[in-house]
Order: structure tokens, then sequence, then C-alpha cells
């Protein structure tokens, strides 16, 4: 199959499995890869292999670079213990911990010979990041609070870049080329310091670059080359590209979109990278689901489970610390925030690629593939589809059913109003008799009365149904009067630089509404 047919073909079925999700009410990326490991199996497409070269080139700059660009800095600022805590010293420590679970426990029974503590330290190493898009995801569609979906997501992106800098420094351990433990630790220093300066100085500049002209296709320009530029730069000279991208991205958002973006250049951009964000991950998980062999995963079903077992563990222990030590700060956590932070610390295509990157003579790297493999499959599935139900159960989420009577009555109340408006125009045209009609009208206008009643009382029960609906209101009011805006614009009766002046009035409104 061509690569432009593959390529269509993909878009294709994310689509069609964006629909289903929708409609079943699953996780979109869980979907996904679902679809990729059904299709993968059948070979219907030929999908290009997830390589390094492939995730670093197209794929990661451009995810990373949306959810930095998009994180507020001011609630980043405010978790920064935590965040930092998880994202450095803590995936250290679940490196060591994960390591210290597994080999043991391998050797133990016996599933494999010669898994030394090398191996099981390149395996904790590669399967570190975490990949909190399902879960971010649907923290926003369940209403879970919102510092605990900055602090999944914070430690995502930070994380990113701090496992892959690890993993380079153990893998250069394991085969000999590597520093000192000091040397090391300078190392490391030296890849994450210089990339976030690479990033702030590409960042600044693409941000200072944007206060000096007013064009959205100019401006979204020069984003996409703060992400994959600082990205490039970055490891060009042998620093972490990931962590680059991060500053980058946070210094555009937060700095150059509020002072350098009209309102409606701001809105074009963040749809850009809202756009680039669903097509990338689309294509990545249906990718993470073709690069699975099920068979090979159950021939070695048991190394897997112990190696998730470890990597569950681990995540847990460096959680339950952090969340102990906090506990006396300004940042302390809720315990229950603990068990989600845990269930929520997904893998995904990172840890596929770092494992598919390993030299091909590596002892046991058929395994690592496996069992990363494996682990990613299992944290998905397993930890995606039922982070909704651990949410309800520890009380972070409510189960809303006043939203669910609230969504009732509203939708009887647009029912029962089409049916009236259409009795009305029956009415108009001739076709019935008004007296033959009255009661029914009668009965329609007093049950919307009564549903109306029903979501007043509500709303004095619901402060929440209340905003709401106001903003959905105004947004909706919005949005129509841009609409008449550009259609006076293209029926002549407005210049282009009134119509200009207009909608930026109105995207300057909707702003105001929803600043992220």
């Amino acid at each position: 199959m061509h690569f432009e047919a593959v390529f269509i073909s993909l878009f294709a079925v994310a689509t069609a499995v964006a629909l289903a999700a929708r409609w079943l009410k699953i996780p979109y990326t869980v979907a996904l890869v679902v679809a990729g490991l059904l299709l993968g199996t059948t070979r219907v497409i030929n999908a290009p292999h997830l390589t390094k070269e492939l995730l670093y080139a197209i794929f990661l700059p451009g995810l990373v670079f949306e959810a930095a660009f998009h994180l507020d800095f001011h609630k980043f600022w405010q978790n920064k213990l935590a965040i930092h805590a998880l994202a450095v010293p803590g995936v250290a420590a679940a490196i060591g911990i994960t390591a210290v679970l597994l080999q043991p426990a391998a050797s133990a029974l016996h599933f494999v010979d010669g898994f030394t503590m090398k191996h099981a330290l390149v395996f904790a190493a590669l399967i570190a990041a975490t990949d909190p898009i399902a879960v971010v995801a649907l923290f926003k569609t369940l209403g879970a609070p919102k510092r605990l979906a900055v602090l999944v997501e914070g430690e995502s992106l930070l994380n990113d870049g701090t496992a892959v800098v690890f993993f380079t420094l153990i893998l250069g351990a394991v085969t000999g080329d590597s520093l000192s433990i000091g040397g090391a630790v300078v190392d490391f220093v030296r890849v994450v310091g210089l990339g976030t300066l690479v990033g702030v100085l590409v960042g600044y500049l693409a941000s200072k670059l944007t206060q000096r002209v007013d064009d959205p296709m100019i401006e979204i320009t020069l984003t996409t080359i703060a992400a994959y530029g600082s990205f490039i730069i970055a490891e060009h000279f042998h620093l972490s590209g990931v962590i680059a991208t991060v500053a980058a991205g946070m210094l555009c958002g937060n700095y150059g979109a509020r002072t350098g973006m009209s309102p409606s250049t701001r809105i074009a951009v963040e749809s850009f990278w809202e756009y680039v964000a669903f097509a990338l991950n689309s294509i990545v998980f249906l990718l993470i689901g073709f690069e699975v062999h099920l068979s090979a995963l159950l021939l070695s079903w048991k190394m897997i489970l112990v190696a998730y077992l470890a990597v569950t563990l681990g995540r847990a222990a460096l959680i339950y610390a952090v969340t102990w030590l906090l506990r006396r700060t300004r940042e302390t956590l809720p315990w229950s925030w603990s068990a989600v932070l845990t269930w929520g610390g997904l893998r995904g295509g990172l840890s596929m690629v770092l494992v598919l990157a390993l030299p091909r003579d590596f002892p046991h790297r058929d395994l690592l593939v496996t069992m990363t493999f494996g682990v990613v499959l299992i944290s998905i599935l397993l930890q995606g589809l039922s982070m909704g139900p651990l949410l309800r159960k520890l009380g972070l989420i409510g189960l809303r059913a006043d939203r669910k009577d609230y969504e009732r009555e509203r939708g009887m109340i647009r029912a029962k109003t089409a049916a009236v408006s259409a009795l009305e125009q029956l009415l108009k045209d001739g076709a019935v008799h008004p007296e033959s009609v009255a009661k029914v009208r009668d009965e329609y206008s007093g049950a919307i009365t009564d549903a109306e009643q029903r979501i007043t009382d509500m709303h004095l029960q619901a402060e929440e149904l209340r905003t709401e609906e106001q903003l959905a209101a105004r947004r909706h009011m919005l949005i129509v009067e841009k609409d008449a805006i550009l259609a006076a614009f293209r029926k002549g009766y407005l210049s282009q630089e009134v119509c200009e002046e207009l909608l930026v009035d109105v995207d300057a409104r909707l702003l105001s509404l929803d600043p992220h």
C-alpha cells in the first residue's frame, strides 16, 4: 500500500474510532490501541513502524509542545515542589525500586536465565516515562479536580525528558561507555539544564517575534518553529530535546500568547495546536497497537505480569513517599489523590520507542521489547478503562445524578418545544383547526413549564449547573455574533478593517469566558 493510501487509511480509522469511543463512552486513546491491535493482527493496513526517528521527528515535539503551551504556568508553579519531586528524584527512585523488585522476582521464578540487575535497570529506565493523555482527557470529561490534572500533566511533561536522560546514562553504564556516578550526575544536570536554556531562548525569541507581527498564519508558523526547532537544536548538541520543547511551549503559551497575540490570533493558534495534538495522538496510539504482537505477549505473559506489578508497585512507593514528604508543606496532597496518581501513571509510545532503540546485540533485547509492549498495553487498557470508576469510588467525582436529571429535563424541553413549533407551523399553514389542537398545545406547554420549574429547583441545589448553563449560553451567543459579522462581510456590508475589529472584540470576549 502506498504511503498516501496508508496515511488516509490511518486517519479514516482514527475518525471511526473517535466516533465509536464517544458512543461507547470509553477513553479515545484506549479505543485507538484496541483498533490498532485488531488491524495489526489482520494486517489490513501496512502501517509504518514506530521508530525512534519517527517519534522524535514528528510526534514527540508536537505533543509535548501542545501540552506545555496550554499548561498554566501559575498553576504549574503553585505545584512546583510536587511536580519536580515526582519528575526528577522521583523518576530516579522509581527506576531503582522497579529494578530491585523485578530482578529478584524474575530470578526466583526462573522465567529467564541471566536476567541481571543491569537488565532490570535498563527496563526500569525505559518504562519510567508516563503518558497521561487518556487520563487527563478523562479528568476533563468527568470533572475531576483541576489541580490533580495539573499534577498529572506537569509531571509527565518533565518526566519524559528526565526518563530519556536516565535511560541514556544507565544504558551507557551497562554497556561500559558511561562516566562515574559523579560524572553521571554532572552529565544529567548539563543535559537537562542546558536543554532548558535552549528551550527558553527559542521560546523567548519566538514570543518576541509574535509581538512584532499580527498575522495568525505567521504566528502559527513561529510556534511550530519553536516546537520543532527547540527539540532539534537541543538534540543536535546532545541535550534533552523534550525538556527544551517543554520550556519553549510554556514560554510561548504563558508569555508569547498573552503579550504578543491578539485574541483572534490566539484562538487560531490554540485551535491549530489542539488539532495537531488530536492528529498526532490518533496516529501514535494506532501505531502502538500495530507494533504489539499478541502471540509474543502470550508466550511471555508471566514475565510481563511480574514486570507490570514491579512497575506499579514502584510507582506506588514513589507517589506515597512524595505525598508523605509534602504533608507539612503548602502543597500537601490528599491521600486519595495518591491512589489516582499511582493508577494514572500509564505508559505509552516513548517507552516503546526507547526499547526499540536498544542495540540489536543487547542481551535479552527481544524479552525487554516484549515486556515493554506488554506493560504498555496493560497500563493503557486496564488503568485507562478503570480510572473513571476509581475516581467515583474515591469520591473525587460524584455520580452526577443531578447532571443526568438536568440533561434529561433539558432534553425533554428541547423535544417538546420542537413539537410545539411544528404544531404552530401546521396552524400557520391551515392544516389543522385551532380548536382541534388547543388541548394538545396546552398539555405540551404545561409539560415545558413543569420541566423549567424542576430545572430552577436544581439550580437552587447545584450552582455549578447554573454557571455552566450561563457559560454555554454566552459562548453560543458570541459564536452567533461572529457568524453574523462574517456573513455581513461576505455580503459587502462591512469593510475588511471594520470586520477584523469586530471579530477581535468577539474573540476577546470568548477568551474571557475560558482563557484556556
